[in-house]
């Protein structure tokens, strides 16, 4: 008896160990707003694999702490989310695009190492690079690798940028 309650006991430690394991490789994002339309909907959930900066390469989705306050204000008592998602347009050694804001380049026109540019696909409804400039790298999460099932995209307008 006590043999079989160590070996659940055994099983249950392992299968704890293996989801932190997970919690700590991959994560998964609830998309809000119209930014990565029609590649990403309002209401979508995607499944993000945390990377490290260095491993970005251009094309990339990915999410990322919003750096600075690059959206206006929200009615007291509405909570929004520190992250956002965006596409990769530039990483460390490219050319600088051309939308990038004038104040924020560099002499030599590329873009510094350990940082990213980033750009929404809906540029209409996008908050990204053109608005903040270069992106630390070390404030993306990870890279989106997948949309999940269970997530009901919104048809209807999306919430206020």
């Amino acid at each position: 008896m006590i043999a079989v309650l160590a070996g659940a006991g055994g099983l249950l430690l392992a299968a704890a160990t293996c989801l932190a394991v997970l919690r700590r490789r991959f994560v998964v994002v609830s998309v809000s707003g119209a930014s990565m339309m029609p590649a990403l909907r309002h209401g979508e959930r995607v499944l993000v694999r945390r990377v490290p900066g260095e491993r970005l390469r251009r094309g990339d989705v990915v999410v990322l702490r919003e750096p600075g306050p690059c959206r206006p204000a929200r009615p007291a008592g509405t909570r929004r989310s520190p992250w956002v998602i965006k596409r990769v347009a530039a990483v460390p050694g490219d050319t600088e695009p051309s939308f990038l804001p004038t104040w924020d380049r560099r002499p030599g026109g590329v873009v510094a190492p350990g940082h990213v540019i980033v750009l929404g696909d809906n540029t209409d409804f996008s908050r990204d690079s053109r608005h903040f400039g270069a992106v630390p790298a070390d404030r993306v999460l990870g890279v989106v690798l997948r949309r999940l099932g269970g997530g009901k995209p919104s048809s209807g307008p999306p919430p206020p940028r």
